[in-house]
């Protein structure tokens, strides 16, 4: 099983990138897709997770309104697309599949991928 995230890189705050991540060596088809960041010497934190139905649920402190999870299940796929990065959005970003609905913790993810930088200047 493996979850192959893409998509990251460095932005000027202000601007978008989307994230993918490709699941591969089973189907996550009934399993929450999750989306957690970890910044720079802080702790991994939360940042939204879908289930198979499309059922969403958003860090809002983190997320205001500018993240949107998405995924397509027919690719094994979920995306996360960001408008108006800040700097504070910088951090390593990485994707997981839990076979609980909606979790907002991260012991409750069986499977994470490596991650990907997001970097975003001032």
């Amino acid at each position: 099983v493996q979850l192959v995230e893409s998509g990251g890189g460095s932005v000027q705050a202000g601007g978008p990138l989307r994230l993918s991540c490709a699941a591969s060596g089973r189907t996550f088809g009934n399993w929450a897709m999750g989306w957690f960041r970890q910044p720079p010497g802080k702790e991994r934190e939360f940042v939204a997770v879908i289930n198979w139905t499309g059922g969403i649920t958003y860090n809002l402190e983190t997320v205001k309104g500018r993240f949107t999870i998405s995924r397509d299940n027919a690719k094994n796929t979920v995306y996360l697309q960001m408008n108006s990065l800040k700097p504070e959005d910088t951090a390593v970003y990485y994707c997981a599949a839990s076979p609980r609905v909606l979790s907002r913790s991260a012991v409750d993810y069986n499977y994470w991928g490596q991650g990907t930088q997001v970097t975003v200047s001032s």
